[in-house]
């Protein structure tokens, strides 16, 4: 055998380990968990207040196999500005910084509502010294920051966080201050306009938005 024939065998025996090589898989299988948890035991969870008209928390869950929260407002005279100034807390439990960056409305009605996140539970947030009106009844704007929680879904704060039986949820036992930026809750007030309003059922969805902060 030559050398040209050498040289001919060895290029064709490197291109066939080459194709052998590229044709190998792998297989890695990874475990995952989760665990599905009641809207007020979540790392950012919504904390109720206010009553309705109806003696039940305005936030309550209305269907407690699936944690499904709903806002009842109940019956509002038709010209009446309605507020509650503590309708519900956001509270973060995770241990880093969230960001309260958005707020949509969908359904009916949304042009009659007007959302703040602010500082006094007790006082209307128009009035309050820390305050945001991140819904103007058409837009959103603005942003709160939620400092970092410490993953205890039984306090708020300096307050205490029951379990109201009645309406599967839970609700703070007192009212301390928010704070933008350095405390890991904010009040939310909604106030509903209905002096423009026709004589209807509304109905609809709140969806906030958050990103985490480093």
């Amino acid at each position: 055998m030559d050398v040209r024939k050498k040289v001919l065998l060895i290029g064709i025996g490197v291109v066939v380990l080459s194709a052998a090589v590229a044709t190998q898989y792998a297989r890695i299988t990874v475990g995952y968990t989760f665990d599905v948890v009641h809207p007020s035991e979540g790392l950012i969870r919504f904390v109720a207040l206010d009553n309705a008209t109806d003696g039940h928390r305005l936030l309550r869950v209305v269907d407690n196999n699936t944690g499904t929260m709903r806002l009842v407002f109940g019956d509002i005279p038709q010209g009446m500005n309605k507020t509650y100034t503590a309708a519900f807390a956001i509270v973060n439990e995770e241990s880093f910084t969230i960001n309260i960056t958005n707020i949509s409305i969908t359904g009916t009605g949304q042009q009659y509502m007007r959302i703040w996140l602010h500082s006094s539970a007790t006082t209307d947030a128009a009035a309050d010294s820390e305050k945001l009106l991140i819904w103007d009844g058409t837009t959103a704007k603005g942003y709160w920051l939620l400092s970092a929680g410490d993953n205890d879904d039984t306090t708020m704060g300096s307050t205490t966080t029951s379990w109201d039986s009645d309406d599967s949820i839970k609700y703070a036992d007192s009212t301390p201050a928010a704070h933008n930026g350095s405390t890991d809750f904010v009040w939310v007030q909604i106030s509903i306009d209905t002096s423009g309003a026709t004589r209807n059922t509304y109905t609809g969805s709140i969806e906030f938005t958050f990103k985490a902060e480093e």
